[in-house]
């Protein structure tokens, strides 16, 4: 069975969600990321520091997945080796949307992530103290292009990114795009990209994504 690493707040998510696209029986190991503790780690509790998750992922990070024998880390190309494996019309079709599919989550991971977590921490995440506005208006900044690039092929493939379905790509692009929904301005400013984003997390497999997500302590 699949066994998926880290708590459902956290990139887990993503695989969560792919899992639950795909009908994926998997086992949860509830690993939390160490900076959310404070203080001492209460006993039996396993976090990315701990020495047994540190010896499936050497990095720290989570999610991490163990899938027949197989350990991977970094959600992204997580979720595009289920969608190869187990297939259906959520996986690449060809060589062409093989490369399409690879091609839209670097681009996520590169050119959108690190300016979206910056929205998220500092207009929502944390607390009101700790945000830096300066920070936040830089990242909105950082965005207005990646937004209008993907407001521009949602345009040309009538809502959809690839193939004109839905695939492993929306599930990867609408998890790293949600951190920036606290900015109003870039979805107004891209509205291909909100209509997108919304039809996303329509979906049952999103919404029961995001029930166990929210069941679990902030």
């Amino acid at each position: 069975m699949l066994t998926i690493y880290g708590v459902s707040r956290s990139r887990a998510s993503r695989n969560i969600w792919l899992a639950n696209e795909l009908g994926i029986p998997f086992r949860q190991v509830p690993v939390i990321q160490f900076y959310r503790l404070k203080g001492a780690p209460p006993p039996g509790t396993l976090h990315t520091k701990s020495p047994e998750f540190l010896a499936v992922n050497p990095n720290g990070h989570i999610p991490s997945i163990e899938d027949d024998g197989l350990v991977l880390h970094e959600s992204l190309a997580i979720n595009l080796y289920l969608a190869r494996k187990h297939g259906g019309p959520l996986a690449p079709q060809d060589l062409r949307e093989d490369g399409l599919a690879t091609m839209w989550s670097f681009w996520a991971a590169t050119e959108v992530e690190p300016h979206s977590i910056q929205i998220l921490y500092h207009m929502a995440a944390k607390p009101p103290e700790e945000r830096d506005p300066a920070i936040a208006a830089a990242a909105i900044e950082a965005l207005r292009a990646p937004f209008a690039v993907l407001d521009r092929a949602l345009a040309a493939g009538g809502g959809r990114v690839m193939g004109g379905r839905f695939t492993v790509v929306d599930i990867n692009l609408a998890e790293v795009l949600r951190y920036a929904r606290p900015a109003a301005e870039l979805w107004q400013a891209a509205p291909h990209v909100e209509a997108w984003l919304k039809r996303c997390q329509a979906r049952p497999a999103f919404i029961a994504m995001m029930e166990r997500r929210n069941a679990e302590p902030e």
